[in-house]
């Protein structure tokens, strides 16, 4: 059975890659799609096969795509450009004959009222509507997230975010990564929609008190109002576009659409998630 995996240059595609070879699927066995060839060349010295391919190129994607059974197809990085990047990758893999996609979606897609969640409830729609059998893995945030917001803490001794008691389930990119990889290695959890999170949830004080305890020293948290937060990113001298995305997020969060552990992802890598604090003790050093 060969895997092909979409952004195998970027984080969490070459840590699905990883992971498919630490499930013992053979590295020829393995197709490494992405764009960056300097990275691309440092996987095929894992010995797996590799393939220049964009998203923005349906031709690319359809010949990478050739003879491959099951394509993990994690969602791209190009805000408002995901869908219609998105289905030439479903398209090309129709018309390559791939059997099985595995996609990296957001939490609850279909129902969010996430900014981010319309391109990946479009895609979700695409799959459902597709040839192909379809996984869905709706990933909740990552711990890596955080690496900015703890540094600054670091430096400055707080943690400011207008995300109120507003939890995040939040666990490492390499259990998700991992999640994607027993998915896509098995076959298994075809026609289903996973959401996968954290074993736990925290909040803005309890990531402060997290980080804190790393550092050795205390950090406070500083939980403003979204026009609070606005002004003090102004202020940073942040583009207003990022500035409305980072208000937007908090308020997402604020709202509760990143709480909400379910045990599916520890399920499928059998073991506990990662927490935020494993993470933060390995940028402390």
């Amino acid at each position: 059975m060969t895997i092909a995996v979409t952004g195998a240059t970027g984080h969490l595609g070459r840590l699905i890659v990883d992971h498919l070879l630490t499930q013992g699927v053979a590295a020829d066995e393995i197709v490494a799609m992405g764009r960056n060839t300097q990275r691309l060349a440092e996987l095929e010295k894992l010995g797996v096969r590799t393939a220049v391919a964009s998203y923005d190129d349906p031709s690319s994607l359809e010949s990478a795509l050739d003879g491959v059974d099951t394509l993990v197809l994690v969602s791209g990085s190009e805000v408002g450009q995901r869908a219609r990047q998105h289905a030439n990758a479903i398209a090309a893999a129709e018309r390559a004959g791939v059997r099985h996609i595995v996609y990296t979606s957001s939490p609850h897609a279909d129902a969010s009222g996430m900014a981010i969640a319309p391109e990946h409830k479009a895609t979700e729609e695409l799959l459902a509507a597709s040839t192909a059998d379809a996984t869905v893995l709706r990933n909740n945030w990552y711990n890596e997230n955080y690496e900015q917001a703890f540094a600054q803490a670091a430096a400055t001794g707080t943690y400011l975010a207008s995300t109120g008691a507003g939890r995040v389930a939040s666990a490492s990119r390499t259990d998700f990564a991992e999640a994607a990889a027993v998915v896509a290695a098995t076959g298994g959890h075809r026609g289903e929609v996973l959401e996968l999170a954290g074993d736990s949830a925290w909040n803005g004080a309890e990531f402060a008190a997290t980080a804190g305890g790393v550092l050795g020293r205390e950090v406070a948290f500083a939980g403003v109002s979204q026009e609070e937060h606005r002004q003090v990113l102004a202020g940073a001298g942040l583009p207003e576009g990022v500035i409305e995305f980072l208000v937007t997020l908090d308020a997402d969060i604020a709202a509760g659409e990143l709480d909400g552990p379910s045990g599916v992802l520890s399920g499928l890598i059998g073991r506990p998630t990662t927490t935020l604090e494993q993470t933060l003790r390995s940028y402390a050093g």
